[in-house]
């Protein structure tokens, strides 16, 4: 069964802890570009989501898209399939686990 937009909007709210320009200028950085898969056009899935993600943080709740909830879903997601995995054991700050996270809106580090 699918998710109410109420339980999407709060799981968001929940796991996307990063705020519209933390999440830009991470996105300008060479960690966040060097981490993901490519999406086939020379750009990572997880940075284009980035993008999209500052979008939807910029838009109130009222004038969401069913394809900024459809975008918002699959980020919650994956957060949740991503945090599963686990983080490395040593320097989770520096590693391509928390880089990949990030591109998706999610700091472990704040946690």
């Amino acid at each position: 069964m699918a998710k109410s937009h109420d339980e999407i909007w709060d799981e968001w709210s929940d796991l996307v802890n990063m705020a519209p320009k933390e999440l830009e200028e991470f996105l300008d950085t060479g960690e966040s570009k060097s981490v993901g898969r490519d999406s086939g056009d020379g750009e990572a899935t997880g940075h284009k989501s980035g993008k999209r993600i500052v979008e939807i943080k910029h838009t109130t709740k009222t004038d969401l898209s069913d394809d900024d909830w459809d975008h918002m879903a699959k980020v919650v997601g994956y957060i949740k399939r991503h945090k599963a995995q686990g983080g490395p054991d040593d320097d989770m700050e520096h590693s391509n686990w928390r880089y990949s996270l990030m591109n998706w809106g999610h700091d472990p580090m704040k946690e």
